[in-house]
């Protein structure tokens, strides 16, 4: 296996330094990368002294005395520079590492994959994509928090972003594209979605007009674009509802015991449902249009999020996604409508 050296936020999340310095010896063990151990350097050794991987020569501590708070205003990590976040990104670009792994502030971990890490000069603003599933596969929802306030050219580069990222990471040709409207017809919509309709019909992209909430879920379209307002507020209902469901399910199977039985033949369907909506499963999601992976896992991160997080990283280098979106940013959006 190819030796990548990745360094990860060992002091991010609520289960942190431990379920993160777990996952950690799990990215080493079953992806062979080199892992960058970032944080208190004293808490990560007797961690990783009771697995009985200290001498491991994939697992290396990088002592960072800080932290940065859930509760911190994102701006404070530019400030506190020996926090195991700006440290983490600090070794990014200085090429120590290839890329960013953090369970911990997300607005921290924007910050410093903005300013620290950098953004790809065709882009001017990154954003966040979120592949989120429906009944044929998945829907890439971009921008679900990077940006609160857009402007239409910069969803004009959010689609781009998301037709890179359906393409080279998903494997989805020529990707249907959509804008999130109030209604499927040109002109409905707020302003910001009335003026950027227009721009993205200048395009090379397969636009596909706008798309309503209920596309969402639907897989009418392969990338639905918003501003991230708007796209972080429909990711966190999404996830709470997904909790609500199962757990208006499991009161329900407890109510008589045929319901009892349907679910026990039921649970393999049940499974495979869960494994597909499982955020641990997908590992994180990424800031694209930073210079390396930067990748934002949950804030409950487990092990095997963790894992899966260096996995994504991983599958951004070898697709060499950068590149490519570049290239679509150069190819696909008129000099007109760059401005």
């Amino acid at each position: 296996m190819e030796e990548i050296s990745f360094a990860v936020d060992c002091m991010g999340g609520d289960y942190a330094p431990l379920e993160i310095v777990r996952g950690c010896i799990l990215a080493a063990e079953q992806l062979g990368h080199r892992i960058l151990l970032v944080g208190d350097g004293e808490e990560i050794e007797k961690i990783l002294k009771k697995a009985g991987r200290l001498n491991d020569p994939l697992l290396q501590i990088v002592h960072a005395p800080e932290s940065i708070g859930m509760d911190e205003p994102p701006s404070s990590v530019l400030r506190k520079k020996n926090s195991s976040l700006y440290t983490a990104a600090r070794l990014v670009r200085e090429g120590s590492a290839e890329g960013l792994i953090s369970a911990g502030n997300t607005g921290a971990v924007l910050a410093v994959g903005k300013f620290i890490v950098g953004v790809e000069e065709e882009v001017e603003r990154p954003a966040i994509a979120v592949a989120l599933p429906n009944p044929r596969g998945k829907t890439v929802l971009i921008d679900v928090g990077a940006n609160v306030d857009s402007k239409p050219k910069h969803l004009v580069q959010f689609a781009v972003i998301g037709h890179t990222y359906a393409e080279e990471i998903l494997g989805v040709r020529n990707p249907r594209i959509g804008l999130l409207s109030i209604g499927e017809e040109e002109g409905k919509g707020n302003e910001l979605v009335r003026e950027t309709y227009p721009l993205l019909k200048q395009t090379g992209l397969n636009f596909a007009g706008n798309a309503e909430g209920r596309d969402i879920y639907a897989g009418t379209f392969d990338v639905i674009v918003c501003d991230g307002f708007i796209g972080n507020v429909i990711l966190k209902a999404s996830e709470s509802l997904g909790m609500a469901v199962v757990q208006m399910i499991k009161e329900e199977v407890k109510r008589s015991v045929i319901a009892r039985l349907g679910a026990f033949l039921l649970m393999p369907a049940l499974a495979r449902f869960k494994k597909k909506a499982d955020f641990a499963e997908y590992g994180g999601i990424p800031l694209l249009g930073a210079r390396k992976p930067v990748i934002i896992t949950h804030g409950r991160a487990n092990a095997k999020a963790i894992k899966n997080a260096v996995k994504v990283a991983t599958d951004f280098l070898h697709t060499d996604f950068n590149r490519k979106l570049v290239e679509n940013m150069k190819r696909l959006i008129p000099e007109g409508v760059k401005v």
